[in-house]
């Protein structure tokens, strides 16, 4: 068990899917099985699939703390889910030094937390992105029985190489930040609506705000799934996001810390 107990892992949820659901269970239980750390699960949607379907199982799992998991439900019947406001409802939750913006989705090899957990504790890092930028991606063709070998070997990432084929990794997925210069630059930007390119304006801001971010040159493991409504194949506000993307990446340090200091989604926070 690594020691990541200065860290809270944020998670938002929105079940869809049966393999969205595999997905969920298996990272969770990644997490709870192979670090001593803090986990909040926050679902939005018209009922908890999370407590019906997940919660049961880890209950019954050998080696699982489940007082280490935080499982928050937000009842709503809004279609799109609002993944950033989600985000930063569970920042202020956390109450740890250091914030895990967690994909549900994704899995990394044992050292990349532990490193990446490491830089920013140390303060040698404000922000580590635990992944390569290029061909790091293993996009995982997941199965029910490729999930099950997986963990039964105790999580050897061979196995999901077997039906896996490499793709390009950027800048979504995980990072793990410093709380407090994830609140100060500006947290989840809630202007953008449903899914991206929030990823890309996030990396941008705080390069260009000028905090310490880095990046680990291993392997990300994305376990794939069904895309839904929501999905930035899907999303309906997608020309709106663009636009406000194209707006920000023209900012410089002065214009963001003006632009942020003036939305009104961060008052709440305050």
């Amino acid at each position: 068990m690594k020691d990541l107990s200065n860290a809270t892992f944020i998670i938002p949820i929105r079940i869809e899917s049966q393999d969205r659901l595999r997905n969920v269970l298996t990272s969770v239980y990644f997490l709870l099985a192979n670090f001593d750390t803090n986990i909040i699960v926050k679902e939005v949607d018209s009922k908890s699939i999370f407590k019906t379907d997940v919660l049961p199982l880890l209950e019954g799992a050998d080696g699982i703390d489940l007082s280490k998991l935080t499982h928050i439900f937000e009842e709503s019947n809004e279609p799109l889910f609002h993944r950033q406001k989600v985000l930063n409802e569970m920042i202020m939750e956390a109450k740890t030094k250091i914030v895990v913006n967690y994909d549900c989705d994704a899995l990394l090899p044992l050292e990349s937390y532990t490193t990446a957990y490491a830089a920013v504790l140390s303060g040698q890092c404000d922000v580590v992105y635990p992944y390569g930028q290029g061909v790091y991606q293993y996009m995982v063709d997941a199965t029910d029985d490729l999930v099950n070998k997986f963990i039964d070997s105790e999580f050897d990432f061979e196995i999901l190489k077997e039906q896996s084929k490499p793709e390009n990794s950027d800048f979504g997925w995980v990072q793990f930040f410093d709380r407090d210069v994830y609140i100060k630059g500006g947290m989840e930007n809630e202007n953008f609506r449903a899914y991206a390119p929030e990823d890309k304006e996030r990396h941008f801001r705080f390069n260009a705000l000028g905090y310490k971010v880095g990046r680990i040159n291993n392997l990300i493991y994305h376990l794939e799934h069904s895309r839904g409504p929501n999905s930035w194949y899907n999303n309906p506000h997608m020309q709106h996001n663009l636009q406000l993307w194209s707006d920000l990446q023209r900012m410089d340090k002065k214009k963001l810390i003006e632009y942020y200091s003036n939305q009104e989604y961060l008052k709440k926070y305050q």
